[in-house]
């Protein structure tokens, strides 16, 4: 019996000796894929327009722009990495471009006018931020948002992307950010700011039909809402958290530090970049992007108005434009959009009505 067990013994022991120790399981993040095109039926591959502009003849865009500014996109949506971390808050890093690029274009003027001047389906998606309603004076003469009546305000942004409606391709997305105000109360202007000097306007819009002095306007939701209405696929909304926002001069309310962001699309299906806008996750993997978007403002030295942050931007680009795409913004301001949409490699068509900012624009794109 002894002997028997011996051999057993050293049976068990051979078969332990040839079983590997199992190795603790590492997690890698999921491997980077191309971006879910969809589209519908109707909507062919992506092909460049060869012209944006219904006067132009022949104009080829050109291949995309690749510049040493060009970021990993795995870095947009983790607030603890600014985006942009090699460019100061207040200038732009120097481009590696010495003039008008093919295929990106600034045009000063009207946004309703000139959109009309635009071909329809070229572009792949527009990001904008609207005049605010009563909120600003930029100097010119029939501005938007200097409407006596938001109902106004309103109809005239609807018309506006209306027109974007139409240039989109598609497959196309709008990203609107909009800011809310409040009724004036009675009050027909507004004082200097010594922070802003946009906000003193000799003007202050009457109070709404049916609000109440101090009301909360809601404008966000109205324009929202109005854009379902013609015919826009409201898609989702975003809140975009400012930690850096300035308090507000009120005791009897909580100080805002949010906007809202909204994704529309033109038609049920269309191009949203998916494994591009994901996020890390606290276990080291990844997540799907969130509704909420915690992304500091950033002066700028050269204007008298907080800028779009680029962070902000280059997550919408991220989502809605495919690499070489083209990206429109309407009221272009400082040409935020324009900078970024040149960093990461994709073309751009703004429109400004200020003939200031335009030159604003230029300095900053390095034109």
């Amino acid at each position: 019996m002894s002997g028997l067990k011996k051999q057993s013994a050293r049976k068990r022991n051979a078969a332990t000796a040839i079983i590997p120790p199992v190795q603790p399981l590492q997690v890698l993040p999921p491997p980077r894929s191309k971006p879910v095109h969809k589209v519908s039926a109707r909507t062919p591959a992506h092909v460049p327009p060869p012209s944006i502009r219904r006067s132009d003849t022949g104009a080829v865009p050109s291949p995309a722009i690749s510049n040493r500014n060009e970021v990993d996109p795995a870095t947009w949506n983790n607030s603890s990495v600014d985006l942009f971390s090699g460019l100061s808050v207040d200038a732009v890093a120097p481009l590696p471009l010495r003039r008008h690029p093919k295929g990106c274009s600034i045009l000063t003027g009207d946004s309703l006018t000139l959109l009309k001047e635009l071909e329809p389906s070229t572009i792949n998606t527009c990001i904008t931020s609207p005049p605010y309603w009563g909120l600003r004076d930029y100097g010119i003469q029939g501005q938007i948002g200097a409407e006596p009546r938001v109902d106004d305000y309103i109809s005239s942004l609807v018309e506006v992307f209306r027109e974007v409606r139409r240039v989109l391709r598609d497959d196309g997305t709008l990203w609107l950010n909009i800011g809310d105000s409040y009724t004036s109360g009675g009050r027909t202007w507004r004082q200097t700011d010594k922070k802003n000097a946009a906000r003193e306007m000799n003007y202050r819009a009457p109070t709404p039909d049916g609000l109440k002095p101090k009301d909360l306007i809601g404008v966000p939701w109205r324009l929202a809402f109005a854009l379902q209405a013609d015919g826009w696929y409201l898609r989702s909304e975003m809140i975009w958290h400012k930690p850096n926002g300035l308090p507000e001069s009120v005791k009897d309310r909580p100080s805002r530090n949010h906007e809202y962001v909204f994704l529309l699309s033109k038609n049920e299906r269309y191009f949203y970049n998916y494994e591009d806008t994901r996020e890390p996750a606290v276990n080291g993997s990844v997540k799907a992007m969130r509704s909420v978007w915690s992304i500091n403002t950033e002066p700028l030295r050269e204007a008298h108005f907080a800028a779009f942050p680029r962070q902000l931007v280059a997550r919408c680009i991220s989502a809605g434009c495919p690499a070489d795409g083209l990206v429109l913004d309407p009221f272009l301001g400082a040409g935020t959009v324009g900078l970024v949409a040149q960093q990461l490699s994709r073309r751009f068509v703004g429109i400004e009505l200020n003939a200031e900012y335009v030159e604003i624009a230029k300095k900053r794109l390095n034109w």
